[in-house]
């Protein structure tokens, strides 16, 4: 099956950003799909509420690796509030699209992300679920339910 990637998504793939670990994170998320086989890590630093490095490891395909790489892009930088409201939506538009058949790879971002700030909330000793709401996991999602 063959599919048209933007220059963007080549691009995080080719050179993604922020790939890596953080010693002693803040926040640590870890989501995957058991479906195709996409598994993101994503660490998060936070100070004063402000997320001030963010680093991702992904086991997967192109566009699950650029998503990831774009993903840490959007918010760093950002308030805990601000990379919340990150959608997948917004993480593919700042790729200038993905095929239908791997826009389940934004949504693995946008869980991913949401998974760090649950667990750092959690170190913080502050319950994430009156925040967040309930963090589902990947495992329950089907492709189907995220195309457009």
């Amino acid at each position: 099956m063959a599919f048209t990637y933007s220059e963007k998504v080549m691009d995080h793939f080719a050179n993604p950003r922020n790939v890596g670990e953080i010693e002693n994170a803040d926040g640590i998320g870890e989501v995957g799909n058991s479906k195709c086989g996409d598994i993101m890590k994503m660490y998060i630093e936070v100070n004063d509420g402000v997320i001030t490095d963010v680093k991702f490891k992904t086991f997967g395909c192109g566009a699950a690796i650029a998503t990831s790489s774009m993903a840490t892009e959007l918010i760093k930088g950002k308030t805990i509030d601000e990379a919340l409201k990150l959608t997948n939506k917004a993480v593919m538009e700042a790729l200038d699209g993905l095929p239908p058949v791997k826009v389940h790879c934004s949504v693995l971002a946008e869980e991913a992300i949401r998974s760090a700030v649950a667990d750092y909330y959690k170190r913080q000793g502050i319950d994430p679920e009156p925040i967040m709401g309930k963090i589902e996991s990947a495992h329950e999602h089907t492709h189907e339910e995220f195309e457009e």
